[in-house]
């Protein structure tokens, strides 16, 4: 709990000026009625993408990509082999529609495998704006020729147009039971979900300080939810393939 939090604090701390730039760029796909897609391109980092797609508190045109390619629920160890597969994530992202214009959040952790970096490399190549959330840690510590690794040694934040640091912890886990060598207790998901929410935050400040009204979720448990959502229901169905 104190290193989770001491985490989720210094991204608070020290990123505003990253969010900030970000959820302009957020802030103006949603004001042109375009989708914010998001990606994690990577077992748990698929998390964080789930986390934002009809969420309560949520931004509606949230558009996540999940292909089955890298989803934990279609095989674990499939989806690591997937990842670390060079080529791939720009047929996902076609099938998806990003294209030039368009604007993708991608959320990897440890921003250093090959799905990942491809993600970024397609931005630049069709021009399309590309967000980074991902941490330093292991993209400056793990080897360049580590089997984890896209071919060219890259790293998701300095390929990205904005980076957000989620100062993820090297090793993901950080608690120490006696008796065990590895430590357990993963941080990952904690830093990536956080990190999203609060650029979807900041996104929304941003539509209500140029007097657009964000289009943002109720929780569909509550008497009225099913009727205050109906309205994005009827205009997102269409656009984002698994809100349907």
């Amino acid at each position: 709990m104190e290193t989770i939090v001491s985490v989720l604090k210094r991204i608070e701390e020290e990123q505003q000026e990253s969010i900030d730039k970000a959820a302009t760029i957020l802030a103006n796909a949603v004001a042109e009625d375009k989708l914010i897609n998001v990606i994690g391109p990577g077992g748990h980092s698929n998390l964080a993408a789930e986390e934002v797609l009809w969420r309560a508190g949520g931004l509606a045109p949230v558009n996540p990509i999940l292909d089955p390619g890298t989803i934990l629920m279609f095989g674990a160890k499939r989806s690591n082999y997937i990842e670390r597969s060079p080529g791939y994530a720009e047929a996902v992202l076609v099938s998806y529609g990003v294209t030039e214009g368009d604007v993708l959040v991608i959320v990897n952790a440890y921003g250093i495998n090959s799905m990942t970096i491809d993600c970024a490399l397609y931005c630049k190549e069709r021009g399309v704006a590309s967000i980074g959330i991902t941490s330093t840690g292991f993209a400056r510590q793990v080897p360049k020729d580590a089997p984890s690794r896209h071919p060219s040694g890259k790293n998701l934040h300095e390929l990205v147009d904005v980076f957000i640091d989620n100062y993820l912890p090297l090793g993901d886990a950080v608690v120490e039971v006696e008796g065990l060598a590895q430590k357990m207790g993963p941080t990952s998901t904690y830093c990536n979900a956080f990190a999203i929410n609060l650029l979807m935050i900041r996104t929304a400040e941003k539509l209500v300080e140029r007097g657009i009204q964000p289009p943002v979720w109720t929780s569909a448990n509550l008497p009225e939810g099913d009727r205050l959502n109906k309205e994005y229901e009827e205009r997102y169905f269409p656009r984002v393939k698994h809100l349907r």
